[in-house]
Protein backbone atom coordinates (compact mmCIF):
# COMPACT_ATOMS: atom_id res chain seq x y z
CA UNK A 1 0.00 0.00 0.00
CA UNK A 2 1.15 3.48 -0.87
CA UNK A 3 2.30 6.24 1.66
CA UNK A 4 -1.35 8.58 0.27
CA UNK A 5 -2.80 5.51 0.68
CA UNK A 6 -2.28 4.57 3.91
CA UNK A 7 -2.45 8.13 5.00
CA UNK A 8 -6.12 7.98 3.67
CA UNK A 9 -7.03 4.57 5.06
CA UNK A 10 -5.51 5.92 8.60
CA UNK A 11 -8.09 9.11 8.04
CA UNK A 12 -11.35 7.73 7.54
CA UNK A 13 -10.26 4.90 10.05
CA UNK A 14 -9.94 7.62 12.71
CA UNK A 15 -12.54 9.57 11.68
CA UNK A 16 -15.00 7.08 11.77
CA UNK A 17 -13.41 6.31 15.16
CA UNK A 18 -12.55 2.76 14.63
CA UNK A 19 -9.15 3.40 15.93
CA UNK A 20 -7.58 6.32 18.47
CA UNK A 21 -6.03 9.88 17.02
CA UNK A 22 -2.29 10.59 16.42
CA UNK A 23 -3.65 13.96 18.42
CA UNK A 24 -6.71 14.54 20.15
CA UNK A 25 -6.99 18.70 21.35
CA UNK A 26 -10.00 18.66 24.84
CA UNK A 27 -11.65 21.63 26.42
CA UNK A 28 -11.16 24.01 23.68
CA UNK A 29 -12.95 26.95 22.40
CA UNK A 30 -13.21 26.01 18.35
CA UNK A 31 -13.09 29.54 16.42
CA UNK A 32 -15.40 28.56 13.13
CA UNK A 33 -13.90 30.66 10.54
CA UNK A 34 -17.01 29.85 7.99
CA UNK A 35 -19.56 30.82 10.44
CA UNK A 36 -17.63 33.19 12.34
CA UNK A 37 -18.83 31.41 16.31
CA UNK A 38 -16.99 29.57 18.78
CA UNK A 39 -18.01 25.79 18.75
CA UNK A 40 -17.17 23.08 21.51
CA UNK A 41 -16.02 19.41 20.94
CA UNK A 42 -12.56 17.23 20.58
CA UNK A 43 -10.49 17.92 17.39
CA UNK A 44 -8.80 15.14 16.02
CA UNK A 45 -5.29 14.78 14.52
CA UNK A 46 -4.02 12.48 11.82
CA UNK A 47 -0.92 13.10 10.29
CA UNK A 48 -0.95 16.34 10.75
CA UNK A 49 -4.23 17.01 9.98
CA UNK A 50 -7.49 17.69 11.76
CA UNK A 51 -9.90 14.78 10.80
CA UNK A 52 -12.63 15.07 13.39
CA UNK A 53 -14.52 17.18 15.41
CA UNK A 54 -17.16 15.40 18.10
CA UNK A 55 -15.55 13.08 20.73
CA UNK A 56 -12.31 11.30 20.05
CA UNK A 57 -9.92 9.46 22.19
CA UNK A 58 -5.93 9.81 20.77
CA UNK A 59 -2.62 8.91 21.71
CA UNK A 60 -1.82 11.90 22.97
CA UNK A 61 -3.74 14.49 24.32
CA UNK A 62 -3.76 18.38 23.77
CA UNK A 63 -5.81 19.97 27.53
CA UNK A 64 -6.60 23.52 25.78
CA UNK A 65 -7.76 24.40 29.37
CA UNK A 66 -10.86 26.62 27.98
CA UNK A 67 -8.05 28.65 25.61
CA UNK A 68 -9.52 28.88 21.67
CA UNK A 69 -8.57 26.93 19.51
CA UNK A 70 -7.69 29.31 16.46
CA UNK A 71 -6.37 28.42 12.95
CA UNK A 72 -2.75 29.42 12.54
CA UNK A 73 -2.27 32.89 10.41
CA UNK A 74 -0.97 33.53 6.99
CA UNK A 75 1.33 36.27 5.62
CA UNK A 76 -0.58 36.73 1.95
CA UNK A 77 2.69 39.28 0.66
CA UNK A 78 5.98 39.25 2.32
CA UNK A 79 9.82 39.79 0.88
CA UNK A 80 11.98 37.59 3.44
CA UNK A 81 14.79 39.59 2.16
CA UNK A 82 13.35 42.78 4.06
CA UNK A 83 13.71 40.62 7.27
CA UNK A 84 17.18 40.71 6.78
CA UNK A 85 17.64 36.81 7.86
CA UNK A 86 17.47 33.71 5.41
CA UNK A 87 14.21 31.76 5.11
CA UNK A 88 15.03 29.01 8.23
CA UNK A 89 15.66 32.63 10.60
CA UNK A 90 12.67 34.04 9.96
CA UNK A 91 10.78 30.99 10.35
CA UNK A 92 12.13 31.32 13.86
CA UNK A 93 11.50 34.74 14.06
CA UNK A 94 7.26 34.58 13.06
CA UNK A 95 6.27 31.73 14.55
CA UNK A 96 5.91 32.31 17.96
CA UNK A 97 3.68 35.60 16.16
CA UNK A 98 0.79 32.56 15.03
CA UNK A 99 2.03 32.67 11.17
CA UNK A 100 2.35 29.08 9.92
CA UNK A 101 2.74 30.30 6.13
CA UNK A 102 3.23 32.86 4.01
CA UNK A 103 3.38 33.20 0.13
CA UNK A 104 6.58 35.40 -0.69
CA UNK A 105 7.92 37.26 -3.61
CA UNK A 106 11.85 37.04 -3.84
CA UNK A 107 12.53 39.40 -6.25
CA UNK A 108 14.61 41.22 -3.46
CA UNK A 109 17.38 38.78 -3.85
CA UNK A 110 16.67 37.71 -7.26
CA UNK A 111 17.31 41.37 -8.75
CA UNK A 112 21.26 40.63 -7.41
CA UNK A 113 21.25 37.17 -8.27
CA UNK A 114 18.69 36.89 -10.98
CA UNK A 115 17.83 32.50 -10.96
CA UNK A 116 20.51 31.51 -8.28
CA UNK A 117 18.78 33.65 -5.88
CA UNK A 118 15.48 32.48 -6.26
CA UNK A 119 16.93 29.26 -5.96
CA UNK A 120 18.33 30.18 -2.77
CA UNK A 121 15.39 31.20 -1.28
CA UNK A 122 13.33 27.68 -2.34
CA UNK A 123 16.64 25.57 -0.92
CA UNK A 124 16.76 27.60 2.63
CA UNK A 125 13.11 27.24 3.41
CA UNK A 126 12.57 23.90 2.46
CA UNK A 127 11.84 21.52 5.21
CA UNK A 128 11.70 24.00 7.84
CA UNK A 129 8.59 24.36 9.87
CA UNK A 130 7.00 27.08 8.16
CA UNK A 131 5.20 26.44 4.69
CA UNK A 132 6.83 29.49 2.72
CA UNK A 133 5.04 29.44 -0.80
CA UNK A 134 6.68 31.41 -3.78
CA UNK A 135 5.23 33.23 -6.41
CA UNK A 136 8.28 34.16 -9.05
CA UNK A 137 9.42 37.94 -9.39
CA UNK A 138 7.64 39.19 -12.00
CA UNK A 139 9.90 41.90 -13.01
CA UNK A 140 13.79 42.09 -12.49
CA UNK A 141 14.62 44.53 -13.41
CA UNK A 142 11.60 46.40 -12.04
CA UNK A 143 12.10 48.93 -14.79
CA UNK A 144 13.61 49.68 -17.97
CA UNK A 145 14.69 53.04 -15.99
CA UNK A 146 17.65 51.58 -13.38
CA UNK A 147 20.18 49.01 -13.53
CA UNK A 148 19.68 45.87 -11.33
CA UNK A 149 22.53 43.02 -10.98
CA UNK A 150 20.23 40.10 -13.25
CA UNK A 151 17.30 39.74 -15.32
CA UNK A 152 14.78 37.21 -15.09
CA UNK A 153 12.94 36.43 -17.96
CA UNK A 154 9.71 34.44 -19.07
CA UNK A 155 12.17 31.34 -19.89
CA UNK A 156 14.20 32.13 -16.72
CA UNK A 157 10.67 31.64 -14.90
CA UNK A 158 9.69 28.38 -16.67
CA UNK A 159 11.66 25.55 -14.79
CA UNK A 160 10.44 27.00 -11.06
CA UNK A 161 6.38 26.78 -11.65
CA UNK A 162 7.42 22.60 -11.36
CA UNK A 163 8.16 23.51 -7.83
CA UNK A 164 5.28 22.17 -5.51
CA UNK A 165 5.77 25.31 -3.35
CA UNK A 166 5.08 28.14 -6.32
CA UNK A 167 1.81 29.32 -6.83
CA UNK A 168 2.24 31.63 -9.48
CA UNK A 169 3.84 35.32 -10.10
CA UNK A 170 4.82 38.03 -8.65
CA UNK A 171 3.37 41.53 -8.01
CA UNK A 172 3.42 42.99 -11.26
CA UNK A 173 4.86 46.58 -10.73
CA UNK A 174 5.58 47.90 -14.36
CA UNK A 175 2.41 49.18 -15.52
CA UNK A 176 3.64 51.10 -18.70
CA UNK A 177 4.87 47.78 -19.68
CA UNK A 178 1.66 45.88 -19.29
CA UNK A 179 -0.09 48.68 -20.70
CA UNK A 180 1.68 48.51 -23.47
CA UNK A 181 1.64 44.74 -23.87
CA UNK A 182 5.21 44.30 -24.13
CA UNK A 183 5.91 40.54 -24.77
CA UNK A 184 8.63 40.74 -21.84
CA UNK A 185 5.65 40.87 -18.86
CA UNK A 186 2.87 39.23 -21.78
CA UNK A 187 4.61 36.61 -21.94
CA UNK A 188 5.56 35.97 -18.17
CA UNK A 189 1.36 36.11 -17.45
CA UNK A 190 0.31 33.87 -20.26
CA UNK A 191 2.73 31.13 -18.69
CA UNK A 192 1.18 31.78 -15.29
CA UNK A 193 -2.25 31.49 -16.59
CA UNK A 194 -1.41 28.45 -18.99
CA UNK A 195 -0.82 26.94 -15.57
CA UNK A 196 -3.52 28.27 -13.78
CA UNK A 197 -1.35 29.44 -11.16
CA UNK A 198 -2.06 33.20 -9.30
CA UNK A 199 -0.69 36.15 -10.28
CA UNK A 200 -0.55 39.34 -8.49
CA UNK A 201 -0.61 43.17 -8.88
CA UNK A 202 0.76 46.46 -8.29
CA UNK A 203 -0.92 49.21 -8.53
CA UNK A 204 0.60 52.01 -6.37
CA UNK A 205 -0.54 55.37 -7.58
CA UNK A 206 -2.70 54.23 -10.42
CA UNK A 207 -5.98 54.97 -12.10
CA UNK A 208 -9.62 53.50 -11.77
CA UNK A 209 -8.91 52.37 -15.67
CA UNK A 210 -5.18 50.83 -14.42
CA UNK A 211 -7.52 48.29 -12.66
CA UNK A 212 -9.41 47.48 -15.23
CA UNK A 213 -5.59 46.56 -17.37
CA UNK A 214 -4.61 44.41 -14.58
CA UNK A 215 -7.85 42.61 -13.97
CA UNK A 216 -8.28 42.40 -17.95
CA UNK A 217 -5.12 40.56 -17.45
CA UNK A 218 -5.72 38.28 -15.31
CA UNK A 219 -4.28 39.88 -11.76
CA UNK A 220 -6.37 39.28 -8.69
CA UNK A 221 -4.12 40.93 -5.66
CA UNK A 222 -3.29 44.53 -4.80
CA UNK A 223 -1.02 45.24 -1.44
CA UNK A 224 -0.54 49.36 -2.97
CA UNK A 225 -4.11 50.66 -1.42
CA UNK A 226 -3.28 53.68 0.51
CA UNK A 227 -6.44 55.46 0.51
CA UNK A 228 -10.27 54.17 1.04
CA UNK A 229 -11.04 54.96 -2.50
CA UNK A 230 -8.27 53.20 -4.14
CA UNK A 231 -9.36 49.78 -1.53
CA UNK A 232 -13.05 50.23 -2.84
CA UNK A 233 -12.37 50.52 -6.41
CA UNK A 234 -10.28 47.55 -6.38
CA UNK A 235 -12.82 45.34 -4.83
CA UNK A 236 -15.98 46.80 -7.24
CA UNK A 237 -13.66 45.11 -9.77
CA UNK A 238 -13.10 41.96 -7.96
CA UNK A 239 -9.73 42.26 -6.94
CA UNK A 240 -8.67 40.55 -3.30
CA UNK A 241 -7.51 43.77 -1.04
CA UNK A 242 -4.55 42.97 0.38
CA UNK A 243 -4.35 45.12 3.22
CA UNK A 244 -0.43 45.80 4.50
CA UNK A 245 0.85 47.04 7.85
CA UNK A 246 5.01 46.93 7.59
CA UNK A 247 7.34 48.82 8.47
CA UNK A 248 7.68 51.71 5.79
CA UNK A 249 3.79 51.29 5.01
CA UNK A 250 1.14 50.97 7.35
CA UNK A 251 -1.93 51.15 5.51
CA UNK A 252 -4.25 48.80 8.16
CA UNK A 253 -5.89 52.12 9.64
CA UNK A 254 -6.52 53.75 6.77
CA UNK A 255 -7.82 50.94 4.81
CA UNK A 256 -9.71 48.78 7.38
CA UNK A 257 -12.99 51.02 7.86
CA UNK A 258 -13.91 50.00 4.12
CA UNK A 259 -14.01 46.31 5.13
CA UNK A 260 -17.43 45.58 5.76
CA UNK A 261 -19.85 42.75 5.99
CA UNK A 262 -20.47 42.43 2.46
CA UNK A 263 -16.77 42.92 1.41
CA UNK A 264 -15.02 40.84 4.25
CA UNK A 265 -14.40 37.61 1.96
CA UNK A 266 -12.44 39.80 -0.25
CA UNK A 267 -9.61 41.03 2.12
CA UNK A 268 -6.98 39.91 3.92
CA UNK A 269 -3.65 41.03 5.42
CA UNK A 270 0.04 41.18 4.59
CA UNK A 271 3.21 42.77 5.69
CA UNK A 272 4.95 43.38 2.96
CA UNK A 273 8.37 44.79 4.04
CA UNK A 274 8.95 44.44 8.06
CA UNK A 275 12.23 44.98 9.24
CA UNK A 276 13.79 42.20 11.68
CA UNK A 277 13.37 44.13 15.17
CA UNK A 278 9.65 45.39 14.34
CA UNK A 279 8.64 41.34 13.86
CA UNK A 280 10.49 40.54 16.96
CA UNK A 281 8.80 43.68 19.22
CA UNK A 282 5.44 44.04 17.38
CA UNK A 283 4.79 41.12 15.48
CA UNK A 284 3.53 40.12 12.46
CA UNK A 285 -0.07 38.87 11.13
CA UNK A 286 -0.74 39.00 14.39
CA UNK A 287 -0.29 42.78 14.75
CA UNK A 288 -2.42 42.99 12.03
CA UNK A 289 -5.16 41.29 13.38
CA UNK A 290 -4.71 42.83 16.43
CA UNK A 291 -4.67 46.38 15.43
CA UNK A 292 -7.74 45.41 12.88
CA UNK A 293 -9.94 44.44 16.44
CA UNK A 294 -8.74 48.05 17.92
CA UNK A 295 -9.84 49.66 14.79
CA UNK A 296 -13.76 48.58 15.18
CA UNK A 297 -13.41 45.17 13.12
CA UNK A 298 -14.94 41.87 14.85
CA UNK A 299 -12.01 39.56 16.39
CA UNK A 300 -13.86 36.70 14.27
CA UNK A 301 -14.22 38.46 11.19
CA UNK A 302 -10.24 39.70 11.57
CA UNK A 303 -9.15 35.99 12.08
CA UNK A 304 -10.57 34.97 9.16
CA UNK A 305 -8.61 37.79 7.06
CA UNK A 306 -5.51 36.40 8.53
CA UNK A 307 -6.53 32.61 8.01
CA UNK A 308 -9.69 31.56 5.89
CA UNK A 309 -9.54 34.31 3.50
CA UNK A 310 -5.64 34.32 2.85
CA UNK A 311 -5.68 30.58 1.92
CA UNK A 312 -8.65 31.11 -0.43
CA UNK A 313 -7.05 33.70 -2.34
CA UNK A 314 -3.92 31.52 -2.82
CA UNK A 315 -6.28 28.45 -3.38
CA UNK A 316 -4.37 26.97 -0.18
CA UNK A 317 -7.56 24.70 0.40
CA UNK A 318 -6.33 22.55 3.00
CA UNK A 319 -5.36 25.99 4.82
CA UNK A 320 -6.51 28.36 7.55
CA UNK A 321 -9.58 26.69 9.27
CA UNK A 322 -10.10 24.53 11.92
CA UNK A 323 -12.04 21.62 10.49
CA UNK A 324 -11.86 17.74 8.82
CA UNK A 325 -9.75 17.92 5.89
CA UNK A 326 -7.34 20.93 6.85
CA UNK A 327 -3.75 20.96 7.83
CA UNK A 328 -3.18 21.29 11.96
CA UNK A 329 -1.57 24.32 11.97
CA UNK A 330 -3.60 26.27 15.08
CA UNK A 331 -3.14 28.86 18.20
CA UNK A 332 -3.95 28.94 21.27
CA UNK A 333 -5.55 32.06 22.69
CA UNK A 334 -5.99 33.31 25.78
CA UNK A 335 -8.22 35.60 24.29
CA UNK A 336 -9.68 37.24 21.49
CA UNK A 337 -9.57 40.79 22.05
CA UNK A 338 -5.68 41.09 22.41
CA UNK A 339 -5.08 37.88 20.68
CA UNK A 340 -2.55 36.52 23.33
CA UNK A 341 -0.91 33.47 21.87
CA UNK A 342 -0.18 30.71 24.21
CA UNK A 343 0.74 28.04 21.74
CA UNK A 344 1.75 27.86 18.24
CA UNK A 345 1.12 24.03 16.17
CA UNK A 346 2.42 23.51 12.78
CA UNK A 347 0.95 19.54 11.61
CA UNK A 348 0.26 19.45 15.33
CA UNK A 349 3.49 19.82 16.61
CA UNK A 350 4.23 22.57 19.19
CA UNK A 351 6.51 24.66 17.45
CA UNK A 352 6.43 28.24 19.90
CA UNK A 353 5.48 28.91 23.42
CA UNK A 354 4.50 31.71 25.32
CA UNK A 355 5.99 34.08 22.27
CA UNK A 356 9.26 31.69 22.30
CA UNK A 357 10.47 29.60 19.31
CA UNK A 358 10.75 25.84 20.89
CA UNK A 359 10.98 23.21 17.46
CA UNK A 360 13.92 21.45 17.48
CA UNK A 361 14.12 22.04 13.71
CA UNK A 362 18.01 20.94 12.28
CA UNK A 363 19.44 24.25 11.53
CA UNK A 364 20.28 24.89 8.18
CA UNK A 365 23.54 25.07 6.76
CA UNK A 366 26.21 27.88 6.22
CA UNK A 367 25.51 29.61 2.89
CA UNK A 368 28.62 29.33 -0.08
CA UNK A 369 30.39 31.94 -0.96
CA UNK A 370 29.36 33.31 -4.15
CA UNK A 371 26.21 35.21 -2.34
CA UNK A 372 28.65 36.84 -0.52
CA UNK A 373 30.28 39.40 -3.33
CA UNK A 374 28.04 41.20 -4.69
CA UNK A 375 28.52 45.18 -3.97
CA UNK A 376 31.43 46.61 -6.94
CA UNK A 377 32.06 50.18 -7.29
CA UNK A 378 34.98 52.28 -8.52
CA UNK A 379 36.62 55.11 -6.19
CA UNK A 380 34.55 58.01 -5.61
CA UNK A 381 35.62 61.45 -5.31
CA UNK A 382 33.89 64.40 -3.87
CA UNK A 383 33.64 65.68 -7.28
CA UNK A 384 31.21 62.34 -8.47
CA UNK A 385 28.81 63.88 -6.20
CA UNK A 386 28.41 67.48 -7.63
CA UNK A 387 25.01 68.94 -8.58
CA UNK A 388 25.54 71.96 -10.83
CA UNK A 389 22.87 74.80 -11.26
CA UNK A 390 23.17 76.62 -14.30
CA UNK A 391 19.93 78.52 -14.69
CA UNK A 392 18.44 78.92 -11.22
CA UNK A 393 18.78 78.16 -7.52
CA UNK A 394 15.15 75.76 -7.68
CA UNK A 395 15.19 72.28 -7.29
CA UNK A 396 12.85 69.36 -7.84
CA UNK A 397 13.03 67.47 -4.22
CA UNK A 398 12.04 64.29 -3.02
CA UNK A 399 9.93 64.86 0.05
CA UNK A 400 9.26 62.19 2.28
CA UNK A 401 6.13 61.16 3.34
CA UNK A 402 6.38 59.32 7.02
CA UNK A 403 5.28 55.90 7.34
CA UNK A 404 4.59 55.41 3.23
CA UNK A 405 6.22 54.43 0.25
CA UNK A 406 4.75 57.38 -1.54
CA UNK A 407 6.73 60.91 -2.11
CA UNK A 408 5.83 64.05 -2.75
CA UNK A 409 7.63 66.33 -5.71
CA UNK A 410 8.54 69.71 -4.68
CA UNK A 411 9.95 72.92 -6.00
CA UNK A 412 11.99 75.08 -3.61
CA UNK A 413 15.00 77.27 -3.00
CA UNK A 414 18.19 75.29 -2.44
CA UNK A 415 21.23 76.81 -1.21
CA UNK A 416 24.44 76.72 -3.94
CA UNK A 417 28.00 77.15 -3.44
CA UNK A 418 29.97 77.71 -6.10
CA UNK A 419 27.30 77.02 -8.82
CA UNK A 420 26.39 73.71 -7.06
CA UNK A 421 23.94 72.45 -4.41
CA UNK A 422 24.95 72.14 -1.14
CA UNK A 423 23.29 70.52 1.86
CA UNK A 424 20.74 72.63 4.02
CA UNK A 425 20.02 71.48 7.82
CA UNK A 426 17.86 74.64 8.12
CA UNK A 427 15.76 73.97 5.25
CA UNK A 428 15.97 70.34 5.80
CA UNK A 429 17.73 69.75 2.84
CA UNK A 430 20.03 66.94 2.09
CA UNK A 431 21.96 65.48 -0.54
CA UNK A 432 20.48 61.86 -1.68
CA UNK A 433 23.24 59.51 -4.07
CA UNK A 434 22.21 56.07 -5.66
CA UNK A 435 25.55 54.35 -6.58
CA UNK A 436 25.34 51.62 -9.10
CA UNK A 437 26.34 48.43 -7.29
CA UNK A 438 26.54 45.48 -9.82
CA UNK A 439 28.48 45.68 -12.86
CA UNK A 440 30.91 48.24 -11.47
CA UNK A 441 29.30 50.41 -13.97
CA UNK A 442 30.49 54.23 -12.12
CA UNK A 443 26.89 55.35 -13.00
CA UNK A 444 25.73 57.67 -9.84
CA UNK A 445 22.31 59.49 -9.64
CA UNK A 446 21.76 62.43 -7.43
CA UNK A 447 18.79 64.64 -5.46
CA UNK A 448 18.09 66.42 -3.20
CA UNK A 449 15.27 65.43 -0.23
CA UNK A 450 13.36 66.63 2.42
CA UNK A 451 12.18 65.49 5.65
CA UNK A 452 14.89 62.89 7.29
CA UNK A 453 15.51 65.73 9.49
CA UNK A 454 19.20 65.01 10.24
CA UNK A 455 21.72 67.49 11.78
CA UNK A 456 25.03 65.59 10.52
CA UNK A 457 26.38 63.19 9.11
CA UNK A 458 25.27 60.56 6.42
CA UNK A 459 23.42 57.21 6.20
CA UNK A 460 23.71 54.17 3.46
CA UNK A 461 22.47 51.43 3.01
CA UNK A 462 22.63 48.34 0.24
CA UNK A 463 18.93 47.69 0.27
CA UNK A 464 17.27 50.10 -2.31
CA UNK A 465 14.18 48.62 -3.53
CA UNK A 466 13.87 46.89 -6.11
CA UNK A 467 17.42 46.65 -7.89
CA UNK A 468 19.32 47.61 -4.69
CA UNK A 469 22.49 50.05 -5.82
CA UNK A 470 23.79 52.10 -2.81
CA UNK A 471 21.49 54.42 -1.48
CA UNK A 472 22.85 57.12 0.52
CA UNK A 473 21.55 60.77 2.18
CA UNK A 474 23.63 62.87 4.01
CA UNK A 475 24.22 66.52 5.72
CA UNK A 476 27.78 66.51 3.82
CA UNK A 477 29.81 65.16 0.86
CA UNK A 478 32.51 63.90 3.21
CA UNK A 479 30.41 61.97 5.01
CA UNK A 480 28.21 60.37 2.59
CA UNK A 481 31.43 59.59 0.88
CA UNK A 482 32.64 57.52 3.65
CA UNK A 483 29.08 56.46 4.26
CA UNK A 484 29.47 54.38 0.67
CA UNK A 485 32.48 53.49 1.32
CA UNK A 486 32.32 51.52 4.47
CA UNK A 487 29.35 50.19 3.04
CA UNK A 488 30.80 48.86 0.07
CA UNK A 489 34.02 47.34 2.25
CA UNK A 490 31.14 45.57 4.38
CA UNK A 491 30.11 43.88 1.04
CA UNK A 492 26.67 45.29 2.09
CA UNK A 493 24.63 46.54 4.72
CA UNK A 494 23.30 49.42 6.51
CA UNK A 495 26.01 52.33 8.12
CA UNK A 496 26.08 55.44 10.18
CA UNK A 497 28.81 57.86 9.83
CA UNK A 498 29.59 61.14 11.13
CA UNK A 499 32.71 63.40 10.90
CA UNK A 500 34.65 61.12 9.08
CA UNK A 501 33.76 58.15 11.84
CA UNK A 502 31.76 55.26 11.50
CA UNK A 503 29.27 55.71 14.68
CA UNK A 504 27.34 52.08 13.66
CA UNK A 505 26.90 49.67 11.52
CA UNK A 506 25.32 46.01 10.10
CA UNK A 507 26.74 43.66 7.71
CA UNK A 508 24.73 41.85 5.28
CA UNK A 509 26.89 40.27 3.17
CA UNK A 510 23.95 37.84 1.77
CA UNK A 511 23.43 39.68 -1.63
CA UNK A 512 23.87 43.39 0.37
CA UNK A 513 20.22 42.24 1.70
CA UNK A 514 20.42 39.43 4.13
CA UNK A 515 22.46 38.15 7.14
CA UNK A 516 24.64 34.75 7.73
CA UNK A 517 23.94 35.52 11.47
CA UNK A 518 20.89 33.98 13.75
CA UNK A 519 18.17 36.52 14.21
CA UNK A 520 19.10 37.10 18.06
CA UNK A 521 22.51 38.43 16.89
CA UNK A 522 20.85 40.70 13.90
CA UNK A 523 18.20 41.94 15.77
CA UNK A 524 20.82 42.98 18.56
CA UNK A 525 22.95 45.03 15.95
CA UNK A 526 19.89 46.57 14.26
CA UNK A 527 18.73 47.74 17.65
CA UNK A 528 21.95 49.00 18.31
CA UNK A 529 21.82 50.88 14.84
CA UNK A 530 18.76 52.26 15.01
CA UNK A 531 19.62 53.92 18.86
CA UNK A 532 22.97 55.28 17.15
CA UNK A 533 20.80 57.49 14.67
CA UNK A 534 20.66 59.84 17.91
CA UNK A 535 23.96 60.53 16.94
CA UNK A 536 22.88 62.27 13.64
CA UNK A 537 20.06 63.70 15.89
CA UNK A 538 17.40 61.88 14.35
CA UNK A 539 13.83 62.83 15.81
CA UNK A 540 11.54 61.64 12.92
CA UNK A 541 8.89 58.98 13.57
CA UNK A 542 10.06 56.51 11.03
CA UNK A 543 12.18 54.26 10.31
CA UNK A 544 15.05 56.08 8.51
CA UNK A 545 16.69 53.20 6.71
CA UNK A 546 13.45 51.68 5.74
CA UNK A 547 12.59 54.66 4.11
CA UNK A 548 15.43 55.41 2.34
CA UNK A 549 15.27 52.17 0.81
CA UNK A 550 12.04 53.10 -0.76
CA UNK A 551 13.49 56.57 -2.19
CA UNK A 552 14.46 54.43 -5.55
CA UNK A 553 11.90 52.72 -6.53
CA UNK A 554 10.75 54.19 -9.41
CA UNK A 555 7.09 52.29 -9.60
CA UNK A 556 5.74 53.99 -6.53
CA UNK A 557 4.91 58.31 -7.03
CA UNK A 558 5.82 60.99 -6.95
CA UNK A 559 9.62 61.52 -6.89
CA UNK A 560 12.36 58.75 -6.70
CA UNK A 561 15.94 58.59 -7.26
CA UNK A 562 17.96 55.57 -10.00
CA UNK A 563 21.19 54.94 -10.52
CA UNK A 564 20.42 57.06 -13.16
CA UNK A 565 19.35 59.93 -11.96
CA UNK A 566 15.99 61.87 -10.90
CA UNK A 567 12.76 59.85 -11.91
CA UNK A 568 9.35 61.41 -11.81
CA UNK A 569 7.22 58.68 -11.64
CA UNK A 570 3.47 60.46 -12.56
CA UNK A 571 5.50 60.90 -16.33
CA UNK A 572 7.62 58.24 -16.21
CA UNK A 573 10.75 60.02 -17.22
CA UNK A 574 13.92 60.95 -15.82
CA UNK A 575 14.05 65.16 -15.06
CA UNK A 576 16.90 67.06 -13.78
CA UNK A 577 17.47 68.22 -10.36
CA UNK A 578 17.44 72.11 -11.25
CA UNK A 579 14.41 73.56 -12.47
Amino acid sequence: MNTDKEKLTKRIAIATKQIPADIVIKNGQIIDVFNLEVTTGDLAISDGVFVGIGEFHGKQVIDAKGRYVCPAFIDGHVHIESSMVTPSEFAKVILPHGVTTVVTDPHEIGNVFGKDGVKFMLDDSDHIPLDVFFMLPSCVPATSVENSGAELTAADLEPFYNHNRVLGLAEVMDYPALQNADDSIIDKIVMASSDSKQIDGHLAGLDTNAINVYKSAGIRTDHECHTASDAVERLRRGMYLLIREGSAAKDLPTLIPVVNQNNLRRCLFCTDDKHLDDLVAEGSIDHNVRLAIQHGIEPLSAIQMASLNASECYKLHEKGAIAPGYDADFLLLDDLESITISQVFKSGQLVARNGDYVSDWPTKAKLTQPFKHSVHIPKLSQKDLQIPFRKSGKGNIIEVVPNQLTTNKLIEDVHLEDGSFIPSIEKDQLKIVVVERHQNTGNIGLGVVKGFGLKGGAIATTIAHDSHNIVATGTNDTDILKAIDVVHNLGGGLVIIKSGETVASLTLPIAGLTSDQNYHTVNRDLIKLKQALSALEFAGEFDPFLTLSFLTLPVIPSLKLTDLGLFDVETFQHIQVEI
